[in-house]
């Protein structure tokens, strides 16, 4: 049977029993998702994702992260955080977060970094589903004053899978070149309803 990803690195932080693994694993072979690439070996990483232009991403997203049995926590609108689901988004990693108050979500997440020395944290730059001319820069500081490597992530549904830029990024005093470098490596793909 085709694997649905590469092996995880070392330092990569995993977790889920492998009977969920293997449920998330065969939802994507049904669907016929999966995860192109090697993530980096680090203990600590952020990790950012684009072009998000449908809810249908973050299913996808998560059947792929149980069936890898990856440990990364995501942001997620506080909205969402209803009941039962909310008790079933937090068990798969999410954090619920006030998009109104992105200084709080970007002091959060570096204690989150700065208390866990193995963790990993997803978002979505773009802070929509909608296109946007310009990303949100929450990512580029959280990376700064964490000091830790970003890792580029995109969605293609051409080819329904997500895929991991090779390498990663290390943000600088440049904030737009930065943001720049990756939006650039992330331009080829075609989210569901547009691109990055």
């Amino acid at each position: 049977m085709t694997p649905i990803a590469e092996p995880l690195p070392p330092n990569a932080p995993q977790r889920y029993p492998r009977w969920l693994r293997a449920f998330a694993a065969a939802w994507l072979r049904l669907l016929g998702w999966k995860l192109v690439g090697r993530f980096p070996d680090e203990k600590q990483l952020l990790i950012v994702v684009a072009p998000h232009s449908s809810a249908w991403d973050a299913l996808y997203g998560l059947l792929i992260k149980v069936a890898v049995g990856i440990d990364i926590r995501f942001m997620a609108k506080r909205e969402a955080f209803w009941f039962p689901l909310g008790a079933l988004l937090k068990g798969l990693g999410a954090i619920p977060i006030d998009r109104r108050a992105a200084h709080g979500v970007v002091g959060e997440t570096v204690d989150g970094f700065r208390r866990n020395p193995n963790a990993w944290f997803l978002l979505a730059p773009e802070g929509t589903r909608k296109a946007v001319q310009k990303w949100k820069s929450g990512f580029w500081h959280i990376a700064r004053q964490a000091e830790v490597p970003v890792c580029a992530i995109y969605i293609h549904y051409p080819d329904k899978c997500f895929g991991i830029v090779d390498g990663t990024f290390r943000m600088t005093e440049d904030m737009d070149g930065d943001i720049a470098k990756i939006r650039a490596a992330l331009s080829p793909y075609r989210g569901k309803r547009r691109g990055v």
